[in-house]
């Protein structure tokens, strides 16, 4: 089973200023076909990671959704600001 956490956070990290302050979590979600992820980051690097018009995250959820494939589970990110 791939861990879906640590492909979003290395997927992440390269384009953070502040790379320590990313943390990435798997969270319960009520839908069961669904993998919950939520990225948590300083506020101008979640504007990095979300881009102009969400381009960087609907990127990040396409390679989740890649990663996931043999889950047969939907991808979901949310990011947070810390």
């Amino acid at each position: 089973m791939v861990e879906l956490e640590k492909v979003l956070k290395n997927l992440c990290l390269p384009m953070c200023a502040n790379p320590e302050a990313l943390d990435v979590r798997i969270m319960p979600s009520l839908n069961e076909n669904e993998i919950l992820l939520y990225v948590y980051a300083k506020n101008e690097d979640v504007a990095k990671l979300i881009g102009k018009q969400g381009v960087m995250a609907n990127s990040l959820r396409q390679m989740l959704s890649v990663a996931s494939l043999e889950e047969h589970k939907r991808i979901v990110i949310k990011f947070e600001t810390i």
